[in-house]
Formats: C-alpha cells, structure tokens, sequence
C-alpha cells in the first residue's frame, strides 16, 4: 500500500510550514521562522556531498521527503527541491570552491538553467554578463549558478561539433542584482524573482560541468542522469500538492453535505465518489512512479529504467493536474477565495505545473 506523504512529517514540522504559510506568500519568500526549520533540518543540503558536511540523499529518499514537504506546503515544497537540486551541483563544483560554499551551514544555491548569459575569457577566469529569470528561492540564496555562452572577445559565440559551448558558474549572491521578475497567480512564497549580472569576473575554477565524468565526489547519486533526478524531483511536488487538495477536499465536500444550504444525498454521494476515484487514481500512479524510481536507482546504467522514470514522472504530473481539476467544482467558492488553503493548493499546483520540463508526455 503506497504511503500517505504525511507519515514522513513530524506534526510540529507541518504545524509550523502551515501556520506560517499566508505570512510567506505576503512576504513573497520564506517565513522566517519557515526557514529556520528548513536550516535545522538541513533540507537545503539534501544532495550537498557528505565530505562538505551535506546529507547526501539518496534519489528514493529525496523524492519522498520532497513529495511530503510540497504535501506540507506547496512553496515551502518547491523551494526546497530547487535549492537542494542546486546542492547536487556540489559533487561537480571544484572541491577547494565547493569547501568554502559549503562551510556555511546555511549554504543554499539557486539560479536558473537557461543559457542566457555570456562568459569571456580573460585573466584566468571568464567575464560574466546576463540576465536570468525564475531562480526559486533566490532570496535564501548565499550562491547563484548560472549557465552561460561561451564567447570570444568579440562577442562571437565559441561552438563545439557546431553547437554553442555552455558553461555552468557558481557565483556568490553579492555578484548579483535581484529584479523583481515573480508576479504569477501561485508560488508565491518561492520568492522566483530574477537577476543580472554586468561585468563580473570569476576565477576559472568557479565553473563546473554537469555530467558523471566531471564529478569530484565519486557517488551514485552524482553518477545518475540529471534530467531524471530534475523530472523526479519536480513530479514528486506536483504530487504533494495534489495529494493535499484531495486530502482538503473531504472536509469541504462535508461541509457542502452538512450546513444549512447542503447539497442534495445524491450529490453528496457523487463528491465523495468523484474523491475517492481521485485518490485510486493518483495513488496508483504515484506508485508506479516510486516503483520506476527505485528500479532506476538501483541499476543506474540501464536505460529503461531511467526512460520509465521520464515516463511515470510526466504521467504523475498529468494525472496530479486532472485530479485537481476533476474535484474543483465541487468545493463551491471555498476553492476560488485567494484566502483559503485550498485555494492556495490549487494556484499552486496550476503554476507548478507549467514548468516545461513536465508539459508533454514525450
């Protein structure tokens, strides 16, 4: 029987995450007292390498306790996978870079994975220009990464085999300029504003490649296929969040059977049906999704698995949209006033789900 994500959670944990909930979506980050429970449970470090003092998950263990912070909280949730997805950089970062960032038991990378800056050689290192939008997170943030072009002094793009040459940095936050980039209807506690960055120089050892044969720290995890591991993460939120709004549903679709203007027995009848189809549905898939994750990560090298983890991830995030929006209308205006947690869930998991990397089945 698959596992309600709330059985990961302390019940002080979830109080707090909720309690301060609204405060952060009016702050537009984190709540402080949010944070401070994210820092004492190290959650921002869950990939960060064991030898600089992280967690070093597992990629089972991360997709569930991810899963049961987004069930908690859908920004809290999202937050900090992206910030603990940065971490993963931290087997890939020069160790003598990655010591100094990581000294900080407070340490959180955020940044964006779009190419749209520039790096210019010069002087040992690279000048850095560009601007970067959706850095979820980025105002908890001590480092930034960033991904950029590679070009000559002319500002011609440098290719390899005719493709640009991509480079990813990491930066210290005081590098960069915050804008303010982040007015959408849901996520707003994650604080996705954007930043630019004008003619800032980096020592060449603050750039870092992304794939298994550039990793410092010899470790399955930094051994597994950063596309599954970001597919994963992400259909684990959405799943959270649509697990939450089913769980939310029952006590409003009682309230519609039981106060003065209560629905027909019929119709009654028929939310709680529609809700517990909901539930078989969106369990059976979050089960195949665990199942594909686990078989993955205990043979990383074959391809199936890791095609099956594509898979499931993008059948979960659709199948977590449509449960939502299958038992919406019946939770009356509840669901569509902006003041409710049930709102909440929902403008959360319509804004997260947008994310490119989860929108098609292929």
């Amino acid at each position: 029987m698959i596992h309600h994500p709330s059985e990961l959670l302390e019940s002080d944990w979830i109080k707090i995450i909720r309690e301060h909930a609204p405060g952060a979506e009016a702050l537009g980050k984190l709540h402080p007292r949010q944070l401070e429970l994210v820092y004492q449970q190290q959650w921002f470090n869950m990939l960060v390498p064991q030898v600089y003092g992280g967690m070093q998950f597992s990629l089972p263990q991360l997709v569930k306790t991810e899963e049961a912070l987004s069930w908690a909280d859908g920004s809290l949730g999202w937050t900090v996978t992206l910030c603990s997805g940065a971490g993963f950089f931290g087997g890939f970062i020069v160790p003598e870079v990655a010591q100094q960032i990581f000294k900080d038991k407070k340490a959180c990378l955020a940044g964006s994975g779009a190419d749209t800056g520039t790096a210019t050689e010069q002087g040992g290192g690279y000048i850095i220009n560009g601007s970067w939008k959706y850095a979820s997170g980025v105002h908890h943030a001590t480092h930034i990464t960033i991904n950029c072009r590679i070009v000559d002094a002319a500002g011609n793009p440098l290719t390899v085999d005719g493709s640009p040459l991509i480079r990813s940095f990491v930066l210290d936050k005081a590098d960069v300029q915050l804008q303010s980039g982040w007015k959408y209807m849901g996520m707003v506690a994650t604080g996705s504003d954007a930043y630019s960055i004008r003619n800032v120089h980096v020592h060449k050892n603050r750039t870092f490649e992304i794939v298994p044969d550039a990793a410092f720290i010899d470790e399955p995890i930094y051994n597994y296929p950063f596309l599954q591991l970001a597919e994963a993460t992400l259909a684990a939120n959405l799943s959270g969040m649509a697990v939450n709004f089913v769980d939310l549903c029952k006590e409003a679709f009682e309230f519609k059977a039981t106060n003065l203007r209560r629905v027909s027995e019929a119709n009654a009848e028929l939310m709680m049906e529609a809700r517990e189809s909901a539930i078989i549905l969106l369990n059976a898939a979050r089960s195949a999704f665990f199942d594909a994750v686990d078989k993955s990560w205990d043979d990383i090298t074959n391809e199936k698995y890791l095609k099956d983890v594509s898979r499931t991830s993008r059948i979960l995030a659709r199948i977590a949209r449509e449960t939502v929006d299958e038992l919406y209308p019946y939770c009356g205006l509840l669901a569509a006033s902006p003041d409710t947690e049930l709102n909440r869930v929902w403008r959360d998991i319509h804004t997260a789900s947008q994310h490119a990397l989860l929108t098609f089945l292929e």
